[in-house]
């Protein structure tokens, strides 16, 4: 008797799973996605050594942060938003797994319309890093922010005269340039670290340590870091 009605309650057990099947299959293919956007931005904004991100400043960063298509829009006065990824540099020179992060923050000017813009930060040092860690983290208030310098042959300036923790660049129709960032406010986003990790409550220290296993787009935003990325130690 109770083998039957175990049988009777198969069906509806399966059409329950498959109900929620395609929500489990579909949690984080977002966020790998924005992953595999960050590679890209990070890879494209690179391939053009006189108008990338300097080396020197790359192998002297202590985080780097990628916002791929936030957007900028409004009449007058207007605002910006955009979700991306921050990386850290491990005790032993290597690149983190990204943590999820979005960057908003209101824009005054004469401006019409909307446009969408990659952001790339780099921080040059851990107390930014962990600033960002402990909430919501304003640029300029909570850390120095500057408009970065661009191209291989502004490597002399960086050490000599740059003093912000962070650097800041956009690209927007194909051009590529340092940005002013003030009042905008980064903050970890972590509805997309569970859905990216599958883990309920994790935590970003132990992102960055390496203690959760990542999906495979983590590693290929690894690759490509330390493709244009040396550490001080000489190791990639």
């Amino acid at each position: 008797m109770v083998k039957a009605r175990v049988m009777r309650w198969i069906p509806a057990v399966a059409v329950v799973i498959a109900l929620f099947h395609p929500a489990v299959v579909q949690a984080g293919v977002k966020e790998e996605k924005k992953v595999n956007d960050a590679a890209a931005v990070m890879s494209e904004i690179m391939a053009i050594p006189e108008k990338g991100i300097p080396p020197e400043l790359l192998r002297n960063a202590e985080g780097i942060a990628i916002i791929p298509g936030l957007l900028k829009a409004g009449f007058v006065i207007g605002g910006r938003y955009g979700t991306g990824v921050v990386a850290v540099r491990r005790s032993d020179g290597r690149w983190s797994n990204p943590t999820f992060v979005y960057l908003a923050g209101g824009s005054f000017g004469l401006q019409i319309g909307a446009q969408s813009t990659d952001i790339v930060l780099v921080f040059k040092t851990s107390r930014s890093i962990d600033a960002m860690k402990r909430g919501k983290f304003t640029l300029g208030a909570d850390a120095s922010v500057a408009a970065g310098p661009v191209g291989r042959h502004a490597e002399a300036a960086t050490d000599i005269m740059l003093k912000a923790e962070i650097y800041s660049y956009s690209r927007s129709r194909g051009l590529f340039a340092g940005v002013a960032l003030e009042g905008a406010a980064l903050q970890i986003d972590d509805n997309a670290n569970i859905d990216f990790y599958n883990k309920p409550a994790v935590s970003v220290d132990d992102i960055f340590a390496g203690k959760v296993k990542a999906p495979a787009a983590a590693g290929n935003l690894r690759k490509v870091l330390e493709k244009y990325t040396v550490t001080r130690k000489g190791r990639r």
